[in-house]
Order: structure tokens, then C-alpha cells, then sequence
């Protein structure tokens, strides 16, 4: 089953009608499963580097600091212990992996959910060969042209050479986000609020996830 929108150029003029696989770009959302790919690259994406010393590491504290009696304190045998200012800590965070696996199916699964979900977000144009140099001020003007705003995401080979003045025209532009189709992610799909994707992007997006 297929469903059709339209197809732009840069101008905001209608070109003709792009066919989409509705596999991909019309299932019902899997909120779960894209809660699940969020997680997932979100953990992935921590270092894990955070570390703290027990009393064992702390450096000082080879001396018993009082006698054990007759002091009326508490008996102690070094001012590392976590008791004390300046001790080690317990139970402390140590260096570790927040690596999450997710099966390739569900993974898939979110995409196409993210994808359909925000389709009505979605606008496609033929490609950027018409952004014929490296200029900020003309990329604002195409993207003012196809009506989108807010925090915008671009999907497109930006090493074709149809789009080869895109990415350094978009990069200096504060909403704009650049992505290739291979890098597609739950994460910058429902963060955005527009979403503008290249004919072969979309082609590329499908022959991936309609299997």
C-alpha cells in the first residue's frame, strides 16, 4: 500500500507527487518500542566516566588519629574513613558502561513509528542543486520558501553532489540540524518540530526499513 505527498523544489513550488511506502512512513506509532530506542541511544551515548575514591584510595590516614579509650569519642582508625571531611566516599559512582541492547527488529520498528508520527511534520523537496553556492542568507530564503520553523531537521546525502553547498550553507543556522539517512534516530525525529528530507532520501529511508 502506498500514499503520496507533495514534491517540492527549494522554491516551495510544487513539482509533482512523491509515492510513500506505507510500511514505513504509515504504521500505527509503537510509542513503547520508540520509548525503548530513545533509552537506548540516550544510555549508549554516556560515558560512564564518572569516579569516585573509597577510604582504600584516598591518600593520608595512616594513623590511627586517637587512642582507642579514655577519650570519650568514638573510636576511630583513620580520618579517611567516609565519616570523615575529606574521606573516601561509599557506594560511590565507579567507571562503568550504560551500553543498552535493542533488537534490530524493534529498532526498525521505532524508526518507522517516528516516521509516521511525524509525517504531517514532514516536507519533501527534490533536492538542493538549486542552493548553487555557499551562502547562509540564501538557505534561510529556502527554508522561509518551504514554510518550515522552529527546530529543523534536514535529512539528505549531503555528500551527493546535488547537495553539495548544503551543508555549509545550514551549518551556522542555530535550528537547523543536519542528518544523513544512514544516521536516522528516534531521538532527532520527535525532537524536531520540521522535518525536510530529500527525494532519494526518502528512497534510501525506505529500501532500509521497509524490510
Amino acid at each position: 500500500m502506498t500514499q503520496t505527498v507533495k514534491l517540492l523544489n527549494t522554491k516551495g513550488s510544487e513539482l509533482g507527487e512523491l509515492k510513500l511506502d506505507e510500511n514505513v512512513f504509515g504504521v500505527e506509532p509503537n510509542i513503547h518500542v520508540m520509548h525503548l530506542a530513545l533509552k537506548r541511544q540516550l544510555n549508549n551515548a554516556r560515558q560512564g566516566s564518572h569516579n569516585t575514591k573509597t577510604r582504600a584510595e584516598v591518600s593520608g590516614g595512616g594513623r590511627k588519629p586517637w587512642k582507642q579509650k579514655g577519650t570519650g569519642r568514638a573510636r576511630a582508625g583513620s580520618i579517611r574513613s567516609p565519616l570523615f571531611a575529606g574521606g573516601g566516599v561509599s557506594f560511590g559512582p565507579k567507571p562503568r558502561s550504560y551500553e543498552t541492547n535493542l533488537p534490530q527488529k524493534a529498532r526498525k520498528l521505532a524508526l518507522r513509528s517516528a516516521l509516521s508520527a511525524k509525517l504531517e511534520a514532514m516536507t519533501v523537496v527534490k533536492d538542493f542543486s538549486e542552493l548553487s553556492e555557499v551562502k547562509t542568507k540564501t538557505m534561510v530564503k529556502i527554508l522561509s520558501d518551504l514554510k518550515v520553523s522552529g527546530k529543523i531537521l534536514i535529512i539528505a546525502d549531503l555528500k551527493a553532489e546535488e547537495n553539495k553547498n548544503l551543508e555549509m550553507s545550514a551549518r551556522n543556522i542555530a535550528s537547523v540540524k543536519l542528518l544523513y539517512p544512514a544516521n536516522l534516530n528516534v531521538k532527532d525525529l520527535i525532537e524536531a518540530d520540521s522535518i525536510v528530507t530529500t527525494e532519494n532520501a526518502i528512497n534510501e529511508m525506505t529500501e532500509r526499513l521497509a524490510k
